[in-house]
């Protein structure tokens, strides 16, 4: 069974976990023992050693001074905060707004040269119109309740972010699955709007869109979560409830093997032309 990518963020924990109790061990202290050194209850250590209570970055330098190896706090600092960075509950994301999440990422996305974003069941943000990106955002509001819907106002900032498609200096790889483009999250006038968006977006020199027929044979992939890589370096996953950052370079592996297999199943140019205009044509 594959990993999902919220046990990825459980297991990095237990991870960082795992290796603090290997050096107690290994220095020969007990809970106890390793508990009066670093000045606080014993169970606090086992806390940490059980994945149950994050250290702070002093909490983990406290413990490699203990077990003698304090050369090892900076690599154990960063592994534990990115092991908390891997899961961002979307009530702490969202809790400025919508607009304000949309233009959070702004800048990331100019320091960015190389995407790479496959969307099973919506067309990608970057390639969103205004009006599609206001039916995704007030759905996105309206299920998590935000007091303050500002999904318009939201709607404007991503297309605003999205403008970084006709920069220089970036390159896109976009895959999306057929059944994405029957996805309606607005009316008629709305959805013809994006999917003629997208005759023209993915005609860009440094766009590369492709479509994965719903009649495909032989997949060498199913159709998986929406993810976004960005330099080859991060991966996000969007859930539910949180947002999955993966940094680990195995983890980030999968994710670009898994998008080359997709990418190759996929159709361009005038197929993909074709299966963008059979959808606009289901709207009448």
């Amino acid at each position: 069974m594959p990993t999902s990518p919220s046990s990825s963020a459980q297991a990095a924990r237990e991870r960082v976990a795992r290796r603090l109790r290997d050096l107690r061990k290994e220095a020969g202290l007990t809970v106890t023992e390793l508990a009066r050194r670093c000045g606080w209850h014993h169970a606090k250590t086992s806390r940490i050693e059980n994945g149950l209570t994050a250290p702070s970055p002093g909490d983990l330098r406290k413990w490699v001074t203990a077990c003698g190896v304090p050369g090892l706090g900076d690599d154990l600092v960063a592994q534990s905060l990115h092991a908390e960075s891997l899961y961002t509950e979307w009530r702490h994301r969202v809790r400025g707004g919508l607009k304000q999440l949309q233009d959070s990422a702004a800048g990331f996305f100019q320091e960015t040269g190389s995407f790479r974003v496959y969307s099973s069941s919506l067309v990608p943000g970057l390639l969103q119109t205004e009006g599609y990106a206001a039916g995704v955002l007030g759905i996105s509001a309206r299920f998590r309740e935000i007091p303050v819907d500002d999904s318009a106002e939201a709607a404007r900032a991503r297309v605003e972010r999205s403008r970084v498609i006709h920069q220089p200096g970036h390159r896109f790889s976009m895959v999306v699955e057929e059944a994405a483009l029957y996805a309606r999250v607005g009316d008629d006038e709305v959805m013809a709007g994006q999917l003629g968006y997208l005759l023209t977006a993915g005609a860009l020199p440094q766009v590369s869109l492709g479509v994965i027929p719903m009649a495909v044979g032989n997949r060498t992939q199913w159709p998986r979560e929406t993810f976004h890589v960005y330099d080859d370096k991060l991966v996000s996953v969007e859930l539910v409830s949180a947002q999955v950052r993966i940094v680990q370079p195995s983890e980030v592996e999968l994710y670009l093997r898994a998008f080359e297999q997709l990418r190759s199943m996929a159709v361009y140019g005038a197929e993909a032309r074709a299966l963008i205009l059979r959808a606009i044509g289901a709207l009448r």
